[in-house]
């Protein structure tokens, strides 16, 4: 079967104008330390720009204000806005919103729709999405937070943390276990639930590598937070019950797509840094430029970036053509070699800078602390390689006589068979 990644020529447009749309006018407001409320008057009127291309939240169909790109156009996008942590908000897909947003379109009700959805994409609300546990994180099943029908509410109790952008959020997509005794991927359901609703305690934004310094209500936040007989009326349930590990499927491996593509933005802008790094530093006799290491560092790593890029866009395309579930291999694979792509180019970048790169004069030691992260986020590395040896190993069985079957002596006792006659007749030629 052909692949074909090509987009048509306008839209290659739109890519160039986002790449100097994103360096020229986002890059600058990564060294200001803005407040929340400051970052949103920054982006007002770079939002309103983007609207104006017409590629504000691309992700949806039209009828919800979105360009209805598919996954490959979307995942292009991704890598240029992959270059700052804060372009994605200026173009109304950053997460969890975006992924949330794809539920809502998924899943929602006309009345949530209309109550979420919309203002969720004109950027009048924030979201997030609260699954992870302290003891529940690779494996949803182990999910302990309860819903529990009360007349015709439900009732949620549980402790979640890292709910993404929760403390700046105007509602959560909470994953509860509605029924504890049905199959382990059937038990669990999506509510939507209001912040300010009595009984959500948000304890703090929990402190990280990416985000080492105690903070509260800032984009990018990881919040823990303690559900309390949270009462919730029946409407807000997400797409029935038992639901739950259906609609995380469907928001996770679009998702991961763009994670990928995010990371070879980031990757890029430091390759960029490590080459500019080789052309003007000068040590033990000439420039790192000439220094077989560095040079191999820069080769690996081009070849790297090409690498995964090519591999997330095969991806992208799988989804496109033939539907999310045609791509699990594909979305497993790249999600664990595109976090190993992203540690690496970044690692040998701020290697080449040496105590410049360590500090915060330059932006690669945030980078590196960020790319950690992206091992076990959307799943841990493991889960990721033993999903894809999984689906891989399907596709063999065992000799059934236990002789491998490219054993040499075997297949040439079965090579003489099959060519005696050519055999005998070149002995007797001889």
């Amino acid at each position: 079967m052909a692949w074909d990644f090509s987009t048509e020529p306008e839209f290659e447009q739109k890519l160039a104008w986002m790449r100097t749309f994103v360096r020229e006018e986002i890059w600058p407001l990564e060294t200001l330390e803005l407040e929340y409320d400051q970052l949103r008057g920054a982006f007002a009127p770079l939002q309103q720009e983007v609207k104006q291309r017409g590629l504000w939240a691309a992700h949806l169909d039209p009828e919800l204000g979105g360009q209805g790109y598919g996954q490959v156009k979307l995942g292009l996008m991704h890598e240029i806005l992959g270059s700052s942590m804060l372009a994605p908000f200026a173009f109304g897909n950053q997460a969890p919103d975006s992924g949330n947003s794809e539920i809502l379109a998924l899943a929602g009700s006309d009345e949530q729709k209309q109550r979420y959805l919309h203002p969720l994409l004109a950027g009048d609300l924030h979201s997030a999405f609260s699954m992870t546990e302290p003891n529940a994180g690779a494996d949803p099943t182990l999910l302990q937070t309860r819903a529990v029908k009360d007349g015709d509410d439900w009732v949620i109790d549980g402790h979640k943390w890292f709910s993404s952008n929760a403390s700046i959020a105007d509602f959560l997509i909470v994953m509860a276990v509605t029924d504890p005794d049905a199959r382990a991927h059937q038990r669990a359901s999506m509510f939507i639930v209001d912040t300010d609703a009595p009984g959500v305690n948000i304890l703090r934004d929990v402190p990280t590598m990416a985000h080492p310094e105690q903070q509260y209500g800032k984009f990018g936040g990881h919040a823990e937070i303690l559900y309390e007989d949270v009462r919730v009326p029946a409407d807000a349930i997400l797409g029935g019950e038992g639901m739950g590990f259906l609609l995380a499927q469907a928001r996770l491996g679009p998702g991961r797509i763009h994670h990928c593509m995010r990371w070879l933005g980031v990757s890029k802008r430091a390759f960029d840094m490590l080459c500019e790094r080789s052309l003007y530093r000068y040590a033990f006799g000439s420039t790192l430029a000439e220094k077989q290491t560095v040079q191999n560092w820069i080769a690996d790593s081009a070849a790297e970036m090409q690498a995964a890029r090519l591999m997330t866009l095969h991806a992208a395309w799988v989804i496109d053509t033939e539907g999310l579930r045609a791509a699990r291999q594909e979305i497993s694979l790249i999600k664990f070699f595109g976090a190993k792509v992203l540690h690496d180019v970044i690692d040998r970048a701020l290697q080449a800078h040496g105590a410049l790169g360590y500090s915060t004069d330059l932006p690669l030691e945030q980078m590196y602390r960020f790319a950690r992260g992206a091992r076990f986020y959307d799943g841990p590395d493991e889960v990721h390689r033993q999903s894809v040896a999984r689906q891989i190993l399907r596709g063999y069985e065992a000799p059934e006589d236990g002789v491998p079957t490219e054993h040499v002596p075997t297949r040439r006792a079965a090579a003489q068979r099959k060519f005696a006659d050519l055999l005998e007749a070149v002995t007797s030629n001889d």
